[in-house]
């Protein structure tokens, strides 16, 4: 464990909050990583596009410990061609033990590994068609009817929308890189298409607690964990839309988050699964305090009638998915809710060099309704941002060289675009609160794949191994 059996001891040992402070040094080479996967991987197809077949076999370093192993092995068989009608799959995947760093969760756990070589792959195999690697991505994505790799039929079926309005955008961005393409800078377009479930798989569940206060504000008592990603404003969003009916202003709904000593258990802020899962047991517990407050007449009872009247005045919220556990055959639905991403890479790479700089990211995407754009704009331009970092330049394989920010590769301020678009698509989710899914691990399942496909288009030169270091599109140019 990374810092709970250690804070753990020393809480017990001191009889006082403590906290662990790491060095950097610390922090790269105690904590774990992302556990790299080594994939074979392909596709067969009509001669006008119709995906087949898919044949897959992965193994997933691991590290030392087996903690999530099963688990992120699991995630290659859901998400190993995410996205498409795919009849037929066959594949093999497998936890291995080595010598590298311990493998742990990181955002978006499995799908970054996994969307990376079947989203370059269907770049190749529309070449091999002769067809556009959009058209060919939309010829095949969900529709009603299809099989996807878990056999769960998805709960919305909004790819082909995202396609559409992406189309036009695409097809400017490559009449752009055409024109501004030079014998020195050569320029490109890439997409990928990203998929991942909000939630643990299977039937997970939250708790909160809601409670009125003498003055008619109300308390909601939530331990949905806070990363910086805005737990507060999700647990005000959804809180202040269950509360509607009485009128309340936001300042009129108070927040505990996280103390243990009074709040439940909501359960971990992983997965992408708080604003679902979390926020529905927030709806649950608000709306079951309105219907108590509730007169006959359609008016609402004071905190004194409630008390006059022995009601209760605070009330838990619980709500487990309507999903289950896949077999070992990676079938079953694992997920109640869904996030779809597209997105778009423009890139440029220096001949002389083999550098490549983004110039602009693109993303559609689908997450239901939102809740709160500011924040969610944040969570698509981090992990956007993020899988630049990891489509270029992120590396940890030599404790030495790699255990400083700049040494493993961390992007500076000037890798990452200010040009960054986000299109939503709010299609409401059936089992989200109202209409929410959620957002973390979408944005970064594959715009690294969008990067990698662009430096294709616009050089030539494919990099099925990451990250594509300078001298390695430099190696592929020289040929």
């Amino acid at each position: 464990p990374t810092m709970e059996a250690l804070v753990g001891a020393a809480a017990l040992a001191t009889g006082r909050p403590v906290f662990l402070n790491y060095t950097w040094y610390q922090q790269q080479t105690y904590t774990g990583k992302r556990s790299p996967f080594i994939t074979w991987l392909r596709m067969a197809a009509t001669k006008d596009g119709k995906l087949l077949g898919m044949e897959t076999d992965w193994s997933v370093d691991h590290g030392p410990y087996s903690e999530f192993g099963d688990l992120l092995t699991l995630r290659g068989a859901q998400y190993i061609g995410a996205g498409y009608d795919i009849p037929a799959i066959r594949g093999e995947g497998r936890t291995v033990c080595t010598n590298h760093a311990w493998g742990a969760a990181f955002r978006g756990y499995g799908a970054p590994e996994s969307e990376f070589p079947s989203e370059v792959l269907m770049d190749e195999l529309a070449e091999k068609l002769g067809m556009d690697p959009l058209e060919l991505r939309y010829k095949n994505v969900y529709r009603k009817g299809s099989t996807t790799p878990t056999g769960q039929d998805p709960e919305v079926y909004s790819l082909p929308e995202m396609f559409d309005i992406l189309r036009p955008k695409y097809k400017e961005a490559v009449k752009r890189a055409e024109r501004n393409s030079t014998a020195d800078i050569k320029r490109g377009v890439g997409i990928s298409l990203g998929v991942y479930g909000s939630g643990l798989d299977g039937p997970d569940s939250s708790q909160v607690d809601v409670g009125l206060n003498p003055d008619g504000t109300v308390t909601v008592y939530s331990c949905w964990e806070d990363h910086g990603q805005g737990a507060d404003m999700g647990t005000l969003g959804t809180a202040h839309e269950a509360l509607r009916p009485m009128n309340l202003t936001p300042d009129q709904i108070h927040l505990v988050m996280n103390d243990t000593s009074l709040a439940p258990n909501a359960g971990p802020a992983g997965g992408s699964r708080s604003q679902v899962v979390t926020g529905q047991a927030t709806r649950v517990a608000c709306e079951m305090l309105v219907a108590a407050m509730k007169k006959p007449d359609g008016t609402f009872r004071t905190y004194a009638e409630m008390e006059a009247e022995k009601l209760d005045l605070r009330y838990e919220g619980k709500w487990t998915a309507p999903a289950n556990d896949c077999d070992e055959n990676g079938q079953g639905n694992p997920f109640c809710c869904y996030m779809y991403g597209v997105f778009m890479s423009e890139v440029a790479v220096e001949v002389a060099t083999g550098k490549t700089t983004v110039e602009k990211m693109t993303t559609v995407a689908d997450i239901g309704v939102v809740n709160n754009f500011l924040l969610v704009d944040g969570q698509i331009h981090g992990g956007v941002a993020q899988g630049i970092g990891l489509a270029l330049s992120e590396d940890y394989e030599d404790i030495k060289k790699h255990s400083t920010m700049i040494g493993a590769g961390f992007p500076y301020i000037k890798d990452i675009p200010d040009n960054m678009e986000i299109i939503y698509v709010e299609t409401p989710r059936p089992d989200g609160p109202f209409g929410a899914s959620g957002v973390g691990e979408m944005p970064l399942s594959a715009p690294h794949a969008a990067v990698i496909n662009a430096i294709y288009q616009a050089c030539g030169v494919r990099i099925r191994e990451l990250p594509a270091y300078p001298e390695k599109v430099l190696a592929g140019l020289k040929g």
